[in-house]
């Protein structure tokens, strides 16, 4: 079935690459994606989770802030 959608520029070029990687075309991987979001049951994100760019899901948060101090501890602690 044809249809016309507006889909953000990075999200279609995530799903231009993983086309390519699966060697599927757009439209089949933007339906198995859709069709699994719509099966499963999620909750909604959290505001504060950076939004993935092209493809890349960012790292969880883990809490605390790394400085020059806690990386200086680390490398002498590393260093026995």
């Amino acid at each position: 079935m044809r249809t016309t959608l507006d889909i953000a520029d990075d999200v279609l070029q995530a799903a231009k690459e993983r086309a390519q990687r699966e060697r599927k075309t757009i439209g089949e991987i933007i339906s198995e994606l859709a069709r699994r979001a719509l099966m499963t049951p999620q909750e909604a994100p959290s505001v504060k989770e950076p939004k993935a760019v092209y493809g890349l899901r960012p790292f969880a948060r883990r809490g605390g802030i790394v400085t020059n101090e806690l990386i200086d501890k680390l490398r002498e602690d590393d260093a026995y």
